[in-house]
């Protein structure tokens, strides 16, 4: 199972990185649920939220020429069928760094077959 989640997981982290949204779509679970804070501001969003965010993001940074800078910090197994993936990300706009970054814990699990992203 571990093997399978390596392959996937390097497939996914390339979807990001090339602002694939389809491959996106296809790691996403309909179940997918997350939170993500800014500041003090907490925001809880689903699936449908998530997919519109990464669509936005892909297609505003496509135009500003903007490469993600992914470094994939720990993967561990949390059940024989989940594993949770920490990654820092940063990106790259108009060939300079910019100043801040973010932090993604993020579950993976098998479902029906293959690996999507449950939470993030």
């Amino acid at each position: 199972m571990r093997e399978s989640f390596e392959q996937f997981y390097k497939k996914y982290l390339d979807s990001w990185r090339n602002f694939s949204i389809k491959g996106i779509e296809n790691v996403v679970s309909p179940k997918y649920t997350a939170r993500e804070i800014r500041g003090k501001e907490v925001y809880d969003f689903g699936y449908e939220e998530s997919i519109d965010g990464w669509k936005h993001a892909f297609k505003e940074l496509g135009v500003k020429r903007a490469k993600w800078i992914l470094k994939e910090d720990v993967i561990f197994s949390l059940k024989d069928d989940e594993v949770m993936a920490i990654i820092w990300a940063s990106l790259i706009v108009d060939d300079q760094p910019i100043e801040t970054a973010s932090l993604f814990f993020q579950t993976f699990r098998w479902e029906d077959g293959s690996w999507k992203l449950e939470n993030g």
